[in-house]
């Protein structure tokens, strides 16, 4: 099957979504959510979260099927970029809640000898990446955290390869000025 023959039938059965068609919306899920999953994987890198965060883009995509327009790009593009910024947001939720958690337990017990263990350099590096955006701070970290490669990524978020590339130069530039202010 060709890709147009795949984009074809996939803008079918998101039309037939889009009417409330529980058959069509199973098709899809059967053929699309294995590529999706693997985005989820690769993202939160947690198989059991990854499958949360996909059951969270596949009720989105029920509700929102009708959204889908041909010429803004591949129907699997589209439901991937529902999958991408759910699992973001899950990312998010995660340092937001690690945070607190860190915070607690610093809290708890802040004797000399743990603040003077604090790296400020770290500190100050989390505190820049916090400040890129969604794209580029996922992207750096999927790529020196995660040890994903450039064409990995690529695949990964179903985004040219070149952009993976600017968000990440434009990251990176970004945390060399942040971390030498």
């Amino acid at each position: 099957m060709t890709d147009s023959d795949t984009d074809s039938r996939l803008i079918g059965l998101l039309a037939a979504t889009a009417r409330r068609d529980r058959d069509a919306f199973r098709r899809l899920y059967e053929h699309a959510s294995p590529r999706m999953l693997g985005l989820c994987v690769g993202l939160l890198g947690q198989r059991e979260q990854a499958e949360e965060v996909l059951q969270e883009a596949f009720i989105r995509i029920w509700h929102h099927a009708g959204e889908y327009h041909e010429e803004r790009g591949s129907p699997m593009a589209w439901m991937q970029t529902i999958a991408r910024y759910k699992a973001l947001d899950t990312l998010r939720a995660r340092r937001r809640t690690a945070g607190t958690q860190s915070h607690e337990i610093a809290d708890a017990r802040p004797g000399p000898f743990e603040l003077s263990l604090q790296d400020a350099d770290a500190q100050a590096l989390n505190g820049c990446i916090e400040e890129l955006s969604d794209d580029q701070r996922s992207s750096i970290l999927m790529c020196y955290y995660k040890g994903f490669t450039h064409e990995e990524l690529a695949t990964a978020l179903d985004t040219p390869l070149g952009t993976i590339k600017s968000w990440i130069r434009r990251g990176l530039t970004y945390l060399k000025r942040c971390l030498q202010q």
